[in-house]
C-alpha cells in the first residue's frame, strides 16, 4: 500500500490534564522526541477550532460559512498558526525537514488523543508567522487507530464471490425522509452531476460494480441498499466500499462511540440494536461489531455479517469521529475491526455542495463535495491511497493560497483523513 523504503515517523498524543506527545522514527531514519503543551493552552486552541467548524443543523452550518475562520484565508492561516504554536513541536519539524532532504517526503502516522482528534493536522502552519509552510507540505499524514483494535477473519463466504468488486452506496434514500430533509439527499438530483456520473462510468468500465446498474444514474438515490443487502455484497467479497451519505454521531459526553449510526435504506422492521427513527432503523457501529450476538442465542458476530473490504471510504458527517472518544468503537473502528486496512473518513460535519450554493452563493456548476468524492475514489484506486489523497489536498491548499476562494476552503477537504491500524 505504501513505499516500503519511505521514511515513517510515528507520533502519539495523550491527554493527562496537559497534552503530551512522543515521536519515533520507525523506518528510514533514527530519532525520537517528546513534546508538551499546557492543558489551558490546548483547550483554548481547541475552542478556537470548534468555533470555526460546521455544527449540526442548518444554523451550525450557517455560522461556519458566515463567521468561521475556515472560510477566510487570513483567518484560517491565523488559526492554523495558533494550533501549531500550541500543539506542534519545532524540533519535530526540523527532523522532518532533515529526513525529507535525504530520503524524500516522509509518512507521518499520528495517533491523536480524544481532545485533539478533530484537529486538521495537515493545515498546521509549522514555520511561524514568517512562512506559510504547512505540515502537509512536508509529509503525507495518516491517522492511526488504537492498537487494541484487532482485525477479524473476514474471508468471503458467498458462492458467487467477486473479490474485485467495488461496492458503491451513493446517496441512498433513507425511509421516511424527503430529499430536502435532514436525512435527505447529499448529492442532489440523480443524473444532474456529470463528474459523479463519470465516476460511476469509470468503475463500470473497469468491471465489478455492486449494485449492478445499467446506467450510471441508477447508482444514486437507490431504495434497496439496506443492511441485509450490504451484508450479502460484502460476504461475496469486494476490494473497496465507497459510501456517500449520512452518519449520525453520538454525543461525546455520553462516551458511547458505538452508538454512532450509518443511514442506509433499512426499514423499521429490520433487525438491529438501534431504535427506529420514523420508518427507518439506522445501522450502528455496535451492529457492525456485535452483529446479532446480543439479540439471539445463535447470534453471529458483526465481522461475519459485514466483513469489510481492504479499503473503505465513508464520506459523511463525522464518520471518523471515533477518536474523539476515550474508547474508540465507532464506524471507522468497526470497519477496521471487520477487516479493512484503510478507512477514509471525516473529522467533522461536512458541508454539501448545496450548502456552498445556498450559503456562499456559488453557481450550481461548482460542486466542492463532488470534487472530494471523486478525489477519494481516485485515491482508493491508487497503489498508495495516502500519498494520492495527500497530493490532492496539497493541490487544494495551493488553490486556497492563490485565491482564497470559498470552494477551495479547507472547510471540506481538510476534514478528510485516512485511518489505519
Amino acid at each position: 500500500m505504501t513505499d516500503p523504503n519511505r521514511p515513517v515517523v510515528q507520533v502519539r498524543l495523550a491527554d493527562a490534564g496537559d497534552l503530551h506527545m512522543t515521536w519515533t522514527w520507525v523506518r528510514g531514519a533514527q530519532g525520537f522526541g517528546t513534546g508538551y503543551a499546557p492543558g489551558r493552552d490546548v483547550d483554548e486552541a481547541v475552542r478556537a477550532l470548534d468555533a470555526a467548524l460546521p455544527g449540526g443543523g442548518a444554523e451550525g452550518m450557517r455560522r461556519a460559512f458566515e463567521s468561521g475562520a475556515l472560510v477566510s484565508y487570513e483567518d484560517e492561516r491565523h488559526l492554523s498558526r495558533t494550533l501549531a504554536e500550541v500543539l506542534w513541536p519545532p524540533g519535530l519539524t526540523d527532523q522532518i525537514r532533515q529526513v525529507s532532504a535525504r530520503l524524500g517526503r516522509p509518512l507521518l502516522r499520528l495517533q491523536p488523543s480524544p481532545r485533539v482528534a478533530q484537529v486538521p493536522w495537515e493545515l498546521l502552519a509549522v514555520d511561524g508567522a514568517d512562512s506559510d509552510a504547512r505540515l502537509i507540505d512536508l509529509v503525507d499524514l495518516v491517522t492511526t487507530a488504537p492498537a487494541s483494535l484487532r482485525r477479524a477473519s473476514t474471508t468471503p463466504t458467498g458462492q458467487d464471490s467477486d473479490p474485485d468488486a467495488v461496492i458503491l452506496i451513493l446517496d441512498p434514500r433513507v425511509p421516511g425522509f424527503r430529499a430536502d430533509s435532514p436525512l435527505g439527499s447529499v448529492l442532489g438530483r440523480p443524473g444532474s452531476d456529470p463528474a459523479l456520473l463519470s465516476l460511476v462510468q469509470r468503475r463500470l468500465d473497469a468491471g465489478g460494480v455492486v449494485p449492478s446498474v445499467g446506467t450510471p444514474a441508477e447508482a444514486f438515490r437507490r431504495t434497496d441498499l439496506d443492511r441485509d443487502w450490504l451484508g450479502e455484497a460484502l460476504r461475496r467479497g469486494a476490494r473497496r466500499l465507497l459510501y456517500v451519505g449520512h452518519v449520525s454521531g453520538a454525543p461525546v459526553e455520553g462516551g458511547q462511540s458505538e452508538d454512532v449510526t450509518l443511514h442506509l435504506c433499512c426499514g423499521p422492521e429490520t433487525t438491529g440494536m438501534t431504535e427506529p427513527v420514523r420508518s427507518h432503523r439506522p445501522l450502528s457501529a455496535k451492529d457492525l461489531l456485535l452483529g446479532t450476538l446480543a439479540l439471539r442465542a445463535d447470534g453471529v458476530p458483526g465481522a461475519r455479517l459485514w466483513p469489510a473490504p481492504p479499503r473503505v471510504a465513508l464520506i459523511a458527517c463525522e464518520s471518523g469521529g471515533d477518536l474523539r472518544f476515550a474508547e474508540s468503537f465507532g464506524l471507522a473502528a468497526a470497519m477496521i475491526h471487520n477487516g479493512a486496512r484503510l478507512v477514509t473518513a471525516t473529522r467533522w460535519v461536512l458541508p454539501t455542495s448545496f450548502a456552498f450554493h445556498r450559503l456562499a452563493g456559488l453557481p450550481e456548476s461548482v460542486r466542492p463535495l463532488t470534487d472530494a468524492v471523486v478525489a477519494v475514489d481516485a485515491a482508493h484506486e491508487d497503489d498508495d491511497p495516502v500519498r494520492h489523497l495527500g497530493t490532492w489536498q496539497r493541490a487544494r491548499l495551493d488553490l486556497w493560497r492563490a485565491g482564497g476562494r470559498i470552494e477551495h476552503s479547507p472547510l471540506l477537504w481538510a476534514a478528510l483523513t485516512c485511518i489505519v491500524r
